[in-house]
């Protein structure tokens, strides 16, 4: 059994992308494919975790309701899809928790941090959730890139501290769920969604859920919304690597996670955690 996290954010959240709009208006139009990946979700006979940022439920309160009324689970992305290794955001986060669990009842019980940005700068957040009775976090990507990375975490799930991102703390009562990699050209790269997802061909990234398998590891697969949904992510002009890490391949997404489905059992990380460990 493997793990689906669908990161539920709008055109404007990305990365690459905020930083080139940041000062202009943003309405969100993104909950207007919610029913699309909720009907993929049906027809692979597939429960997923929606990480949502905060302030699209708070625009869309129907969001939230069409999550759960599928028997879907709902977690934390943070309310406006910040990064979390600065001062600023840690001043703010206790605001922000409190505010995402009012929004949703506190229903919420897994974090994932934007643009996978746990690292030694906001390994404080590890006991703000703990305090908030979170259960895990799947914010660690065992692999480094110039974004994110923890290179030397371990692969399969363990309990994560602030002391320790790379391995088991036997102590802490945080579960991480790390990302699925792999080796590709000698380099160990992500292989779990995203842009790899839209990268990478078909076999390299099933023969490395297979090898998870074999070694009974569940692959931690992630997605975001926009790319299930490309016809409603506008394409705004971009630096040539933001442009490409943005939008290539992004009318492929839908279908390569589709077959990813069909092959292949996934679940929330809720209920793996109530059948395996």
């Amino acid at each position: 059994m493997n793990l689906i996290g669908i990161d539920f954010e709008d055109w404007y959240h990305p990365e690459l992308v905020k930083k080139f709009v940041k000062d202009k208006k943003h309405e969100p139009i993104m909950f207007k494919g919610l029913d699309k990946i909720i009907e993929l979700l049906r027809k692979n006979d597939t429960q997923a975790t929606f990480f949502v940022v905060g302030e699209l439920i708070k625009k869309n309160p129907e969001i939230l309701d069409k999550i759960l009324e599928n028997d879907h689970e709902v977690g934390f992305h943070t309310m406006y899809h910040d990064r979390i290794d600065s001062i600023e955001y840690k001043e703010k986060f206790n605001d922000e928790i409190r505010q995402f669990a009012e929004l949703t009842n506190k229903r919420s019980k897994g974090f994932r941090a934007p643009t996978f940005s746990l690292n030694s700068d906001s390994s404080w957040i590890i006991e703000k959730l703990v305090e908030n009775d979170y259960l895990y976090d799947s914010s660690v990507v065992p692999a480094k890139l110039d974004l994110y990375g923890i290179p030397d975490a371990e692969h399969k799930p363990y309990r994560i501290s602030a002391k320790s991102l790379e391995n088991n703390s036997e102590d802490s009562k945080l579960l991480e769920f790390p990302l699925l990699v792999t080796k590709f050209l000698g380099k160990k790269i992500p292989a779990g969604g995203g842009f790899f997802l839209r990268t990478l061909p078909d076999r390299i990234i099933k023969n490395a859920i297979k090898n998870y398998e074999k070694q009974g590891i569940p692959s931690t697969f992630y997605i975001h919304s926009w790319e299930l949904t490309p016809e409603f992510m506008p394409k705004i002009k971009l630096p040539q690597k933001e442009n490409f890490v943005t939008y290539h391949n992004i009318n492929k997404s839908y279908e390569k996670m589709n077959n990813l489905l069909k092959e292949f059992e996934f679940t929330t990380f809720s209920n793996y955690i109530s059948k395996y460990i």
